[in-house]
């Protein structure tokens, strides 16, 4: 019981962050992602994701998930991540790195972690319409059973229109010998009566369509 429910634990890690990447927040800027999903089986999975621009060079990253399947114990995380720029912050290609300290937890089972991840981005124009790609890759390093997850998160993005965005987002991830991926599709709606983007999609498990779920974000910046 005990391996399956690690494997449960570090999965939760794998929550793809809505407006991750090499770009960095402007000194005292800061960014809030909140997501709910859904399955049909009412598997259900929240989100909450901060970002605060220490420096211009420096943003610091709340991420915290919760996990409530409907059959088994309840989970979640939180890590605490620094990231850096790696290099000018001006070019196109963008690239940063980040460390953070965290746990997972489902019933009374704690597993402390760390991360150590490396982020590439840049934007980009197809047929005059701007967006952008990125890739985040990342271990988390469990310090009780010595495992780790390897993640690489790849998301692209194309504005429509000022208050329309479209965005597909792979998250692929391996542990103990086991890869698995989830491909998620969302439409991004910026209203101009509020100051909230709003995220409407689905994320699908590869190679398992029936367990898909329905999500909805609200994202901001301060």
């Amino acid at each position: 019981m005990l391996p399956r429910l690690v494997a449960l634990l570090f999965v939760c890690c794998c929550a793809g962050q809505a407006d991750a990447g090499a770009w960095l927040r402007d000194k005292g800027a800061s960014f809030n992602s909140t997501s709910f999903t859904s399955t049909h089986s009412l598997d259900t999975t929240s989100q909450t994701y901060l970002e605060y621009g220490l420096t211009s060079k420096t943003t610091i990253i709340a991420d915290i998930g919760f996990l409530r399947p409907r059959y088994g114990p309840h989970g979640g995380y939180a890590t605490l991540s620094i990231r850096r720029a790696l290099g000018p912050t001006d070019r196109k290609s963008k690239w940063a790195y980040d460390v953070g300290i965290g746990a997972n937890w489902a019933g009374d089972v704690v597993l402390p972690h760390i991360r150590t991840g490396l982020s590439w981005g840049r934007g980009i124009e197809i047929t005059e319409k701007t967006g952008w790609i990125a890739v985040d890759a990342a271990v988390v390093w469990d310090l009780t059973y010595a495992l780790h997850l390897g993640k690489i998160d790849t998301t692209v993005g194309i504005n429509f229109t000022e208050t329309t965005a479209g965005m597909v987002q792979l998250y692929s991830g391996y542990l103990n010998g086991d890869t698995f991926g989830t491909f998620a599709p969302s439409l991004v709606l910026s209203p101009k009566f509020t100051k909230f983007r709003i995220q409407i999609g689905t994320e699908s498990e590869i190679g398992n369509l029936r367990n898909s779920a329905v999500k909805i974000g609200l994202w901001r910046d301060f």
